[in-house]
């Protein structure tokens, strides 16, 4: 009996053993290309010692090759490598529609960065909406890869959450809920540089687990990354700890009122399938629906506005506002983080140096001309306030910072149209305040964490 007993609980271990094993499947058999086809361009790949080979080639865009299969929630793991010169990267849950720019591959992609950049592991969105998770927010990843030597990565996507590793260093820890589902494919990138073309990246040992991802995925530590959420109007876990709110639900108009009526206002402003929208007018200052500002005064905090700039439209985020200094036609009076059409808006040309243009503390400090600008997508704002010291960022990169309260401000607000305001933007706080200008521009996900 005892002997049965002892048999029966050692065949019981086994299955238990065996069942927590992780189900990997072989995406590349070793020997040939079977279960992939190559899209877009026409750079070579070939087999060579159990290694898929791309090599770089002249006149030709981004080349990928891609598996017939398609995945949704995956934990995929690759070693990599690449010569010195090239970029490339692994794209998945990625798509390639006949109807999206001629079938153009886009999605996401974990990059492979061997240059002095050095954001391999990052996670850029291949002909869209560019960077989602630059690794300069994450110092630690950006010396995960190893040059000129074989790399391991891992790619966890389970649902709405999207994490990288490079060689067991954490790189990458994004929300994002565009793409559920796609194929996974290895890009040789296009060049420009005739010295380039023959260069390879190299990929082995690429396997995928689909099952019981939720037992085998990474389990989150005190050490963990910067968090990027992606999607819109919520509040991840991690944002939530952090002291980060909704300036806006994404549903109703609770918490904003027009920044010179005491309720929200009736018309000139929508709410559309999660988007708020000013909508056009005439083009002129708060001549139709108004700006809107918020129901509270803000002093020391973050503040992040998504927006979307249609054809050469004009607005604004501004901050230390106070409704009752124009009681007048016009624009709430504050300080404010210029949104504009560059290329198409004639304010681009006024001003001083290009301080009307996109970013810029408005007719006051320029933002730099290169700028992390994704046109046609949604941007991302970043305005960030500690006692007189402020910043602007855009698409999560710092694009201008000043002190305020003191003679260099003043002076340089006596050199702007803002020198006839008493006191301009040396308020200790103030309203929030979304621009009306006459012009049609998105905005989501506004979200703010205030400061001590």
């Amino acid at each position: 009996m005892k002997k049965s007993i002892l048999a029966l609980l050692s065949i019981m271990i086994v299955i238990s053993a065996f069942a927590q094993e992780p189900k990997w499947q072989d995406l590349f058999n070793g020997k040939n290309l079977k279960g992939w086809t190559k899209l877009n361009g026409t750079a070579d790949y070939k087999v060579q010692d159990k290694t898929i080979v791309g090599i770089s080639k002249m006149g030709t865009p981004n080349t990928f090759l891609a598996t017939d299969k398609m995945y949704g929630d995956f934990i995929l793991e690759f070693d990599f490598k690449v010569d010195e010169g090239l970029n490339s990267g692994v794209q998945f849950r990625s798509n390639s529609f006949k109807d999206y720019n001629n079938g153009r591959v886009h999605g996401y992609q974990f990059e492979i960065d061997p240059s002095n950049r050095a954001w391999t592991g990052g996670v850029y969105d291949e002909a869209r909406r560019g960077w989602l998770y630059p690794l300069d927010i994450n110092p630690a990843g950006e010396i995960a890869f190893k040059n000129g030597e074989w790399n391991k990565a891992r790619i966890e996507a389970i649902g709405n959450s999207i994490r990288t590793w490079v060689n067991g260093i954490p790189c990458v820890d994004l929300l994002d809920n565009v793409t559920p589902s796609g194929f996974i494919a290895l890009q040789v990138h296009q060049i420009g540089n005739k010295a380039d073309e023959g260069k390879t990246v190299s990929w082995k040992n690429i396997r995928i687990m689909t099952d019981n991802l939720e037992q085998f995925k990474t389990k989150d530590n005190a050490n963990d990354i910067k968090q990027i959420n992606a999607i819109a109007n919520s509040i991840s876990e991690k944002e939530a700890k952090d002291g980060w709110k909704l300036l806006w639900d994404g549903k109703t108009t609770n918490g904003w009122r027009g920044a010179k009526l005491d309720a929200f206002p009736a018309k000139g402003w929508e709410i559309d399938n999660g988007i708020l929208k000013v909508k056009k007018g005439t083009g002129g200052e708060s001549t139709n629906g108004g700006d809107i500002v918020t129901t509270k005064k803000y002093k020391n905090f973050i503040l992040k506005v998504d927006f979307k700039i249609t054809e050469g439209a004009n607005s604004g985020v501004k901050y230390f506002v106070d409704p009752d200094m124009n009681k007048g036609e016009g624009s709430a009076i504050g300080c404010e983080f210029q949104i504009l059409d560059d290329k198409k808006h004639p304010d681009a040309k006024l001003g001083v140096n290009g301080n009307r243009k996109l970013g810029s503390l408005y007719d006051l400090i320029p933002a730099p001309e290169n700028k992390p600008f994704r046109a046609g997508f949604f941007n991302t704002a970043m305005i960030v306030v500690k006692g007189n010291h402020v910043e602007h960022w855009l698409n999560d990169t710092k694009i201008l910072e000043y002190e305020r309260n003191n003679q260099m401000w003043n002076a340089l607000v006596d050199y702007s149209k803002f020198k006839d305001w008493p006191n301009f933007g040396n308020s200790p706080d103030g309203f929030i305040l979304l621009q009306d200008h006459g012009d049609e521009v998105w905005f989501q996900n506004i979200k703010i964490k205030e400061l001590e």
